[in-house]
């Protein structure tokens, strides 16, 4: 797989495993149904640099967890962008869990991502960040995982373009949890398409960088 131009900006001296990871989705992953054999095309700027741009966002040394994680996006360029995260990949399916425990272990990443198989709603912990990519909609989204990102953490949905109309339909569930939703352009280097997302915390929560606990 050709590497793109803008992936030794982005990853650094992670480029190695990054591009482990890729080879990891474009075989395994496709023959375990886990994407698609026509995104091995577009793997780069539709799915690993696209799911990175997060790692732009201020959350020093966060404790973060990737919901409905399922081949490991965005959890896994997140934590390869950004080795200052932990990060926990939530996954209920047996077969996607066991694709994540593989790679994590495949990657060298087991020190600081780990793998749990879970609905978001049935852990009883909590993290700096909740990050979520194609789950659910948002307002369904915010029911199960605001008990994870509790009163100080903060939610990071990627929600493409239907963003700001995604955050008009929770306008009720973002009320009665008294939280605020704003969406955000983040790109993982200049020049690359935006990502959208949305973020969602505690009305009155600081903007400052979330630390780890």
């Amino acid at each position: 797989m050709k590497v793109h131009p803008a992936a030794a900006l982005v990853f650094g001296d992670q480029l190695e495993t990054i591009s482990r990871y890729i080879d990891i989705l474009t075989s395994r992953g496709i023959d375990w149904g886990l994407l698609g054999p026509r995104e091995a095309e577009r793997i780069w700027e539709r799915h690993i640099l696209n799911c990175a741009a997060l790692a732009s966002l201020p959350m020093i040394g966060a404790r973060v967890a990737d919901v409905g994680s399922g081949a490991g996006l965005p959890g896994i360029p997140l934590a390869i962008a950004r080795p200052d995260l932990s990060v926990v990949l939530m996954e209920p399916l047996l077969r996607r869990s066991s694709f994540l425990s593989e790679a994590v272990e495949e990657l060298g990443l087991g020190d600081r991502v780990s793998v749990a198989r879970a609905r978001a709603e049935d852990v009883e912990d909590d993290f700096d960040v909740v990050t979520a990519r194609a789950v659910a909609p948002l307002g369904k989204l915010i029911g199960w995982t605001r008990p994870l990102f509790g009163s100080s953490g903060e939610l990071l949905a990627m929600k493409g373009s239907s963003a700001q109309a995604e955050v008009a339909d929770a306008a009720q569930v973002l009320r009665k949890g008294s939280l605020s939703a704003e969406v955000l352009e983040v790109r993982a280097a200049t020049g690359l398409d935006a990502t959208f997302v949305v973020r969602v915390r505690g009305v009155g929560v600081s903007r400052e960088t979330h630390g780890g606990h």
